[in-house]
């Protein structure tokens, strides 16, 4: 009879032993299985990394879109970077140019990464970058300065209830990455 207690907790000991690596396999494939539910479903504002393909459903002239920019440095990047416009007014599917300003204000080469994001997340899917600085990384000299194109449009099956959508970057210095 003693048995029984001691084959219960060995029990339970193995139960909680494989909760445990359960749970750990399950972190360790949150990061890519939430990457792919943000790209199917364009949550958490992530736009594609690659250039889109050209309009080809015609500029919806009946409505208006404001399309907001901003930007943010990462801690410890010493540059200037801004919209040179922040704000503009666009048909659905209407091609747009704007530019973004940045200088490296140290006194070492330093090499940029912009990430963008678009808000609300659901609009993440209808802005089209067709040229964009964040394409690439961006190297600048020490005091060097220059301005980036981004080329968009806003697909004309935005959802009618969006009316403003916010793009936002934000600049990472990537040189340490980019040398290796």
């Amino acid at each position: 009879m003693t048995n029984a207690p001691a084959q219960n907790i060995q029990r339970t000991a193995k139960k909680l032993v494989l909760v445990v690596f359960a749970m750990f396999g399950f972190g360790f494939a949150m990061v890519p299985l939430y990457d792919v539910f943000c790209e199917i479903t364009g949550l958490n504002g992530k736009t594609a990394d690659t250039a889109a393909q050209l309009n080809d459903k015609g500029v919806d002239e009946s409505r208006l879109v404001t399309v907001q920019f901003i930007s943010h440095l990462a801690k410890g990047i010493p540059w200037q970077f801004e919209p040179m416009v922040r704000e503009i007014q666009v048909h659905p599917g209407e091609m747009k140019l704007v530019k973004f300003y940045a200088k490296n204000e140290s006194q070492n080469p330093i090499i940029g990464q912009a990430v963008p994001s678009v808000s609300p997340g659901q609009a993440a899917l209808y802005f089209q970058k067709i040229e964009c600085f964040c394409f690439n990384h961006q190297p600048l000299q020490a005091s060097e300065d220059v301005e980036m194109a981004l080329q968009f449009y806003v697909d004309p099956e935005l959802p009618d209830h969006i009316s403003t959508l916010t793009l936002s970057y934000t600049l990472y210095d990537v040189t340490a990455s980019a040398d290796s």
